[in-house]
């Protein structure tokens, strides 16, 4: 064998290894502008954010060329204001908001999405499920949200205007999410909840509530929305993306190989990587949970096509203020597929 032949043998020997390692991942695409990105979410230890604790924990924002200081706030409508104020890079959290502020003239885009379903139920204390059979039952009642204006106060909304109701008709609570919401059912504090995994599923099967909406699976998407709903998703100011587009770039590499590896992980794997306190001490519960929300996680953090407009109409039939102004909205204006279709080629 000449010295050219044996060159060549181990080139491509080491090939795989090469395409495999995250360093030449790095390499291939261009280096972050930013390296530190200040990042807000709302309710993190929820599995909606699930993608994004995964891809902290397994190392995707660090493969990526990217070290992230994550906040958590009691809601969505937090990390938004922390955004619009300046304090945060980007944030995790509703494709709804980028809507919502389009309504009021602000300029937010969303590009990596989390969950293609809205993964929210609604449920009664079980001594007062017998009384409410549609949204029209909660008249009086006090509803238990993360936070005023997040999407489980929105689904609230929707829910109760299809039978008649107006906000003024029932009250709101932020319970924020995990073990509060858990507590709020169990001391009474609250008639019912607007809420996420792992906590509605740790109540359901404590037998403490029951469930009147579930959009915790795809079918129940489609059987309340007629489709796909987008659900959280990486937002951020226009600027983002066009002043500092690697670092959009690296931002959706993380959350779409988080995606993807969700969509084949076992159960335990998950519990494994998630912080301890994330399975408000019931482990098995937590596992079922994601088991049976997994098909909401986006597969490659696209957005499937006609999900916009599902949630454009959903906010027009809860928000009689939105609906006022749904003229105003430029739909497009509002996602880019661009990072994500890049991200996938990478992830």
């Amino acid at each position: 064998m000449t010295k050219l032949q044996l060159r060549r043998r181990v080139l491509l020997a080491a090939t795989p290894a090469l395409i495999a390692s995250p360093a030449i991942v790095r390499a291939q695409g261009s280096k972050p502008e930013k390296s530190k990105v200040s990042l807000a979410v709302g309710g993190k230890s929820a599995l909606y954010y699930l993608s994004l604790t995964i891809a902290e924990k397994k190392g995707f924002f660090k493969d990526a060329g990217l070290e992230m200081e994550i906040s958590d706030f009691p809601g969505g409508t937090k990390s938004l204001e922390a955004l619009m104020g300046g304090s945060v890079d980007v944030v995790a959290g509703a494709y709804e908001h980028t809507l919502r502020m389009q309504q009021r003239g602000q300029a937010i885009k969303g590009f990596a999405l989390i969950g293609r379903g809205m993964q929210i139920a609604i449920a009664m204390r079980s001594d007062l499920a017998d009384k409410v059979k549609s949204g029209a039952d909660i008249k009086g009642m006090k509803m238990g949200i993360s936070a005023p204006g997040s999407s489980t106060h929105m689904l609230l909304m929707t829910w109760a205007a299809k039978g008649g109701l107006k906000a003024t008709d029932f009250s709101v609570v932020g319970l924020g999410a995990g073990a509060s919401v858990v507590a709020a059912i169990e001391n009474k504090s609250v008639d019912g909840i607007s809420q996420t995994d792992p906590a509605v599923r740790i109540l359901q099967d404590k037998g403490e509530i029951k469930v009147a909406l579930d959009t915790r699976t795809m079918k129940g998407n489609q059987d309340f929305f007629g489709g796909a709903f987008p659900a959280a998703c990486l937002y951020a100011q226009p600027s983002l993306m066009s002043k500092t587009p690697n670092t959009a770039q690296a931002l959706a590499t993380a959350i779409v190989r988080a995606d993807e590896w969700l969509q084949t992980a076992k159960p335990s794997e998950v519990a494994d990587t998630v912080p301890p306190a994330y399975l408000l001490g019931d482990r098995a519960t937590y596992e079922k949970s994601f088991e049976g929300m997994r098909d909401c996680v986006s597969p490659d953090g696209t957005m499937p096509a006609g999900a916009q407009e599902t949630c454009f109409k959903f906010l027009v039939e809860g928000d009689p203020k939105f609906a006022a102004d749904k003229g105003k909205i430029k739909i497009d204006d509002t996602w880019t597929n661009e990072f994500a279709l890049k991200a996938k080629k990478h992830a």
